[in-house]
């Protein structure tokens, strides 16, 4: 017979609740405000962002699929939606051709440049504003503790109900 699952303590639910219900609101708040503001998505942001931090402005696709937290077929597609908007462009990496750069563009710069204080305005609302420096570090802790159990690749511990 298997083990029986370690179920939530009532502490534990609570927890879990708040963070399920900050992963469903949060993106859908900023994306809102991103798209009301500049025509982009939260994902759009990153993707422009990541590049507009990267030196040359520069970046191999594969990578900035990873730096983003992306697969490579999703980050394609946005890709392709923004080089349609003159946001970026593609192209062969010069150390090697087999690989495909996303460069950003004069557009993508200024689009970025302008979204920018209006997102760390919506982060600082829905986030940082009101917590404690202890609660900042705290915050960052639990965030990068959690992404590394994700990136770990570990499968799920099965319960009963899955194989």
């Amino acid at each position: 017979m298997p083990d029986e699952p370690r179920w939530l303590t009532d502490r534990e639910h609570e927890a879990w609740m708040a963070l399920a219900k900050l992963m469903f609101n949060l993106p859908s708040a900023l994306d809102a405000q991103l798209l009301r503001d500049n025509n982009l998505t939260l994902f759009d942001y990153f993707v422009l962002g990541v590049l507009s931090m990267t030196p040359g402005r520069t970046r191999r696709l594969s990578d900035l699929a990873e730096q983003v937290s992306s697969s490579l077929s999703r980050l394609s597609n946005v890709v392709t939606r923004l080089e349609r908007r003159g946001l970026l462009r593609r192209q062969p990496d010069a150390d090697n051709p087999r690989y495909t750069t996303a460069v950003l563009t004069e557009a993508g710069w200024d689009l970025v440049v302008a979204a920018a204080p209006g997102h760390v305005g919506a982060v600082r609302r829905y986030v940082i504003d009101g917590l404690t420096d202890h609660q900042i570090d705290v915050l960052r802790e639990i965030a990068c503790h959690v992404t590394r159990n994700l990136a770990s690749g570990d499968p799920p511990i099965a319960t009963p109900d899955t194989p």
